[in-house]
């Protein structure tokens, strides 16, 4: 028999709804009841593609026996983080006090009955093993203190729940320069592995922000260690394994320092980033891999996770019950692959890709190649795994539309687009069908499913975001529609999230601060800046006041240690270097091959000019009848 989370939307709900456990959706009914029957409350978080969440739904929440007594002593809730980040923040920041170390998915939060939290942790397997306490054991002692109403574990749950309340503490702000440069240079360095690229040891996720900024920094100061770290990361990432050769598209991360072996799990937001971060790259450093990796990352998540112009969330990592399932082959079916395609020695060619009898992940083989540069069998062999994948069971995929999630797409596709109209054309109807789905009665919304009524208004993360999106569709464009529906986006952004400075994230049920640090995407905080930064060239100069204002608020975390910070040190570096505009007649402006050498370069559309005018926050500068002279005018200005 269902539980009450078969009458809910999510996803990841719904994959919940037939365990025995006697699950609620976060709702006032739940906190009532615990409050009346003096239960404890045990919250659990995740998401669809969790696979670990997968592994504690199987192990405890699937056993009979755990959920008899559990249904008798607690109240459970299931939320999906991806559809209430608000409430996923708030007990991620309580895991980090109570255990001082980050937390992660399924995130377990065990609280009073009057709603305190006194316990949190992430994954708990069903009994004791390996000095972890088991969660049978676990809710036994639980229950047996609440039903005994003892002093210390209530005492302990006020005094967090007392810690836990926003403070307005007063800041200290310091200078903001280009030492920061140096800084966050010299912390990327210290971090990055020589050996295999990227910047930390396994778990290794491909830290798309830093590699941003230091793309910013070799644009300003071209440095060839800069450089090679930037290049040498995306060539490694680019090879395989944590990269889909077959379908496309990048799986979350690498479990292991070699990008080889992958959580499979396929995210919207890492394809949108590394999307952005690869044509960025390919069309600065001329590089057509590059290109060919972004294009093949655009076309995954328009083949496999677009419906109506719109992006889903996430595919999973599982199939069929078993991790990976779907995207690796046994060897002989590489040797098989290899022998339609006419090579002369399928043992030998095999090599090329990574495969060998043995197998390079559980017995069976991931591709990996061993360079960038195809072999001329590399496309009718890789057409040959792609028809044996199609008689697969495709994994899960949430079709959760996400705000946040499908601007950072639509970004990325009108990056792409200065390469291929095409994908243009479809960042252009994924724009609209995004506001028109999310964009309701005046109030734009978080999350929903595609075609049916979106219920979570929207945090901030949504509105820089899109925000985002839409300064780069000006940009791809000159349509003013854009650049209107920016600045009315982060009106609303500043009512409702900023003050003075400090910018929140959600401020309703649950007020949570932005972050600053770039985790698992960029920080919401450091893309309104960016927003903020944009429309203060582009439109009016008070907008620079409120980003100005957001980064002193942060100046003295971000000038010891800007590594943590890398989208917020990017815009320090805009803040300190000054932005470029180019002004002229939007059929002229159509002509610039963008990227410009200068990274805070924008275009304005001006129908009275007749020239390339080039100006800076207060002034123009130059003006010049030739794109060709554009570069050297505007260095010319710094």
């Amino acid at each position: 028999m269902s539980n009450r989370l078969a009458f809910e939307d999510s996803p990841y709900l719904q994959q919940h709804k037939e365990n025995p456990l006697d699950w609620y959706p976060w709702c006032d009914e739940a906190f009532e009841r615990a409050e009346r029957e003096q239960k404890a409350i045990f919250i659990s978080i995740g998401y669809s593609s969790c696979h670990w969440c997968h592994v504690m739904e199987h192990e405890v929440f699937e056993n009979p026996e755990i959920a008899a007594f559990v249904n008798e002593h607690f109240i459970c809730i299931k939320v999906d983080r991806e559809e209430r980040p608000d409430i996923d923040k708030h007990y991620q920041e309580l895991h980090m006090l109570l255990n001082r170390r980050s937390g992660g998915w399924p995130l377990s939060i065990f609280c009073t009955p009057q709603n305190k939290p006194f316990y949190a942790a992430t994954y708990i397997p069903p009994f004791n093993q390996n000095q972890m306490m088991g969660f049978s054991e676990l809710t036994a002692i639980i229950a047996e203190k609440v039903a005994a109403n003892d002093e210390k574990l209530f005492q302990n749950a006020d005094e967090i729940t007392a810690f836990l309340r926003p403070k307005n503490e007063p800041v200290q702000a310091t200078v903001l320069n280009d030492k920061i440069i140096t800084q966050f240079t010299l912390q990327s360095a210290h971090n990055y592995d020589e050996t295999n690229g990227g910047f930390s040891k396994s778990p290794k996720f491909p830290h798309v922000s830093t590699l941003q900024t230091l793309i910013t920094i070799d644009r300003i100061e071209p440095d060839a260690k800069i450089r090679s770290m930037i290049t040498h990361t995306l060539d490694s990432m680019a090879l395989g394994g944590m990269y889909d050769h077959i379908d496309g598209g990048f799986c979350r991360y690498s479990t292991d320092e070699v990008w080889l072996v992958p959580h499979f799990e396929k995210m919207t937001y890492d394809n949108a980033l590394l999307c952005t971060l690869y044509a960025d790259a390919g069309m600065l450093y001329h590089n057509d891999e590059y290109l060919r990796i972004a294009r093949e990352s655009a076309d995954f998540m328009m083949n496999f996770m677009m419906k109506d112009d719109l992006f889903y969330s996430a595919s999973d990592a599982d199939s069929e019950g078993e991790e990976g399932k779907y995207f690796v082959y046994s060897y002989d079916e590489i040797l098989s692959a290899l022998e339609t395609c006419n090579v002369s020695d399928p043992h030998e060619a095999a090599k090329i890709i990574g495969a060998v009898p043995e197998g390079n992940f559980e017995e069976h083989c991931i591709i990996r190649l061993s360079s960038l540069q195809h072999p001329l069998w590399f496309e009718p062999f890789r057409a040959a795994l792609r028809t044996l994948r199609q008689a697969r069971t495709y994994p899960f995929i949430d079709r959760k539309v996400i705000t946040a999630w499908n601007a950072m797409m639509i970004k990325a596709l009108f990056v792409l687009g200065r390469t291929q109209s095409s994908y243009t054309a479809q960042a252009v109807r994924s724009l609209d069908k995004l506001k028109e789905s999310m964009f309701l009665d005046n109030q734009l919304q978080h999350s929903t499913l595609i075609h049916k009524t979106p219920k979570i208004e929207a945090f901030l993360e949504d509105y820089a975001y899109l925000c985002s999106a839409l300064v780069e569709g000006y940009q791809a464009t000159l349509e003013e529609r854009y650049l209107i529906d920016a600045q009315r986006f982060a009106h609303k952004a500043l009512e409702l999230f900023y003050d003075d400075g400090k910018w929140y994230f959600s401020r309703g049920a649950f007020t949570t601060v932005a972050e600053l640090d770039d985790g698992t995407y960029p920080s919401a905080m450091a893309i309104m800046i960016n927003v903020l930064q944009s429309l203060g060239i582009l439109v009016d100069s008070k907008y620079r006041h409120f980003a100005f204002k957001s980064l002193e608020y942060v100046s003295i975390k971000l000038m010891k240690t800007p590594i943590y910070y890398p989208t917020l040190t990017a815009e320090v570096i805009r803040q300190i270097k000054e932005q470029r505009i180019i002004k002229n007649k939007s059929d002229a402006l159509s002509r610039i091959n963008l990227p410009l050498a200068y990274p805070f370069v924008l275009l304005k559309n001006d129908e009275t000019l007749n020239e390339f005018t080039v100006c800076g926050e207060n002034s123009c500068f130059a003006a010049t009848q030739e794109v060709a002279q554009l570069n050297e005018l505007i260095t010319s200005t710094l």
